[in-house]
């Protein structure tokens, strides 16, 4: 049996890929997520009327995300900074289970360890805390921030990164 994780392809992001990842953080949302928050947190944590491609397009750019490519399809997306913040990370969920957030967070952990980065650091969903923790990340604080008027539900979780001066 060939594993699904060695044809995943990880490439920086393209102003072409911004309707196709914003499907992507729709779908990650409302599909994916909805199984560990409320149609309520749901709604207001998708805001697909408040959220337009050139306005994402413009914020992919500025977080120098990367996408995930399985078979040449976009099954993913993120992006980390030079101090190691993981802003965002949504897979598809045609692409669940297939390893693309573990070999995306791979690929952004190697680039933090480039900038010396000294910890990966990302405000967390329920959702996604299983994997982060799979991947070395702890939980600092449960948070609950309020999005569009509603409470919401996510974890500070940081993995330090053993980078030595």
């Amino acid at each position: 049996m060939s594993s699904s994780r060695s044809e995943i392809r990880i490439r920086s992001y393209d102003s072409a890929d911004a309707g196709e990842t914003l499907r992507i953080f729709h779908d990650a949302i409302t599909v994916t997520a909805s199984a560990d928050y409320t149609p309520e947190q749901i709604a207001a944590w998708a805001r697909p009327d408040d959220r337009d491609v050139s306005g994402w397009d413009r914020s992919m750019l500025a977080r120098g995300s990367h996408v995930a490519l399985i078979s040449g399809q976009l099954a993913g997306f993120s992006d980390v900074s030079a101090d190691g913040y993981v802003d965002m990370m949504f897979v598809s969920p045609r692409f669940a289970r297939q390893g693309v957030a573990r070999e995306l967070l791979t690929f952004l952990e190697l680039r933090a360890v480039k900038t010396s980065a000294r910890r990966l650091s990302s405000n967390v969903s329920i959702t996604a805390r299983p994997l982060f923790e799979s991947l070395g990340f702890h939980v600092v604080d449960e948070q609950h921030p309020v999005t569009g008027g509603v409470v919401m539900t996510n974890f500070h979780m940081i993995k330090e990164l053993g980078y030595q001066e």
